[in-house]
């Protein structure tokens, strides 16, 4: 049997996921008290307290899973966070009231980013998440705590990370084209790459296996499909 949560330390999941439309984040809706600026639930980050007997791995998949009912995706540890004002914020403190005996305590949080490709994943809100959404990086507003912070910190570590760490793929389906590879790196990197150069450079990947497939059901002339194969990096 699990022990009581740890009041002072948590975990924050920063979820992007993406598909033709673009990337997106996962945030979750606050299910009572806290209102943003237009009287709107605040909107935060899937975390929550740690369990004393738990590792910081585990309470990460664990918090994700019963706040939104996703599990198996990628987690990566990337940074902690320790401002000791960062939980008391006038906006965030009814809601910690409603929710912990002890909202006054301070927390230290330790985030991880997620990597999920949107079509394997339907999230559903749970426990004390009133909503789950899929949120484009550019419509995100004000979130609760320093959830803000958080998701810039993640997005920076995902941008030096994509290349040199081979994640990109996890964002993907497992059939995936050039052209939504090329369309993921611009995203993410915020600059328009040369097609030719880009698939030039992506031959040399290894990793990176030609199937003898095309697309299908789609109105243009049907691309080859890729899968990623890391034993072969």
């Amino acid at each position: 049997m699990s022990l009581p949560l740890s009041l002072h330390l948590s975990v924050d999941c920063v979820v992007f996921g993406y598909d033709d439309d673009g990337l997106k984040v996962l945030l979750i809706n606050q299910k009572t008290s806290a209102k943003d600026d237009d009287n709107q639930p605040m909107s935060q980050l899937p975390g929550d307290l740690i369990l004393l007997d738990e590792g910081l791995d585990q309470a990460a998949q664990r918090v994700l899973h019963e706040l939104t009912q996703i599990r198996g995706v990628f987690l990566k540890q990337f940074m902690a966070f320790g401002d000791p004002n960062r939980v008391k914020d006038l906006k965030d403190r009814a809601w910690l009231q409603s929710v912990r005996n002890l909202p006054d305590q301070r927390v230290v949080t330790v985030g991880y980013y997620g990597l999920v490709s949107l079509q394997d994943f339907d999230p559903r809100p749970a426990s004390f998440a009133g909503g789950v959404n899929w949120v484009e990086l550019a419509d995100v507003g004000a979130l609760a705590f320093d959830h803000n912070l958080i998701l810039a910190q993640a997005f920076g570590t995902l941008k030096e990370q994509l290349e040199s760490q081979h994640i990109s793929f996890e964002l993907l389906p497992k059939k995936f084209t050039l052209t939504q590879l090329q369309a993921l790196y611009e995203i993410v990197l915020d600059k328009k790459l040369d097609k030719r150069n880009f698939r030039k450079n992506v031959k040399k990947m290894t990793h990176v296996v030609p199937l003898d497939e095309k697309q299908t059901g789609v109105m243009h002339k049907p691309a080859q499909l890729f899968s990623y194969e890391p034993g072969k990096s």
